[in-house]
């Protein structure tokens, strides 16, 4: 089971949030069939959200938007405040690794763009707050978010690791936040510990990942945990959603599919599940526009 811990330091001053997002992660590669640099792309996008997500609270959903201009082309993500999250990569068969070490690359095959957030309150006017991508690795393009955008001052970490069938093996991350009031040598104290964790990678690989994160974002200050949530791929698509898609079509377009296709077939982009239509279908919905 994907879990998500909230933690806050002793002080007040600062928050935490831990990710195991393996099953995640292997869920979306399973369903969309990406190789090695579309797996870890999404793979850590899905994550960035599943943090972003973690943030809100109520009925709110965030969607993310990757805008990249080089080959795996747009990444699309959303996730909710119930732990459920979905995505997609445009282009799902990009496999870049570096020869000599067997790094999987990743952020020249974003390339420039566009980090785009939408939060969804659920009250129909949706908030969209966008910042340039820097780097196209996206953890630090999330850090660069949530510090310009948010204006809180953010360390993220988050990746993929492949095992050499280049199946997801570990995914995960972290969220360290500032909060108001905290005291210049205390955000010094914790900004040199960031700087020497060892790589997010190494500590994915740790035997327990969770603790490890912990241990080396708090070191031996105190700190609480508030919460430990379930996380999980899971999209809420259903034959229903896509009747009322087509129901908006006209009514000339529905009687071709009924008559030269005798059907139509949509695939949902977020999970890959097919959902077919018969003519009896097609014509309850003619009949509705008679």
């Amino acid at each position: 089971m994907d879990k998500i811990i909230k933690t806050i330091s002793e002080s007040g001053y600062f928050r935490a949030f831990v990710l195991d997002s393996t099953e995640t992660v292997r869920t979306a590669q399973e369903k969309h069939q990406t190789k090695a640099s579309s797996t870890v792309a999404l793979g850590r996008t899905l994550i960035a959200s599943q943090i972003l997500a973690a943030n809100e609270k109520g009925d709110t959903k965030i969607t993310v938007k990757v805008l990249g201009t080089s080959s795996l082309g747009a990444i699309i993500t959303v996730a909710d405040t119930k732990g459920k999250v979905k995505g997609y990569v445009q282009n799902p068969g990009v496999d870049i690794k570096k020869t000599a070490t067997g790094e999987v690359v990743v952020g020249p095959f974003v390339g420039q763009g566009e980090f785009l957030v939408i939060t969804n309150y659920g009250t129909g006017n949706p908030y969209h707050s966008m910042t340039p991508l820097i780097s196209g690795e996206i953890g630090e393009d999330l850090a660069f978010y949530l510090t310009e955008s948010q204006q809180t001052p953010s360390a993220v970490g988050l990746n993929v690791l492949l095992d050499e069938e280049d199946k997801v093996k570990v995914a995960g991350g972290f969220l360290l936040q500032v909060l108001p009031g905290a005291k210049e040598a205390d955000i010094t104290r914790f900004e040199k510990r960031i700087q020497n964790m060892p790589a997010i990678s190494t500590l994915l690989e740790s035997d327990d990942h969770i603790e490890a994160l912990l241990a080396a974002i708090y070191g031996d200050e105190p700190y609480k945990r508030l919460s430990e949530e379930e996380i999980r791929f899971q999209c809420d698509c259903s034959k229903e959603r896509f009747m009322n898609a087509l129901a908006s079509l006209p009514k000339v377009d529905l009687e071709e599919m009924r008559d030269q296709d005798k059907g139509a077939e949509i695939t949902c982009q977020f999970c890959q599940t097919t959902y077919t239509f018969d003519q009896n279908d097609l014509e309850e919905l003619i009949r509705d526009k008679s």
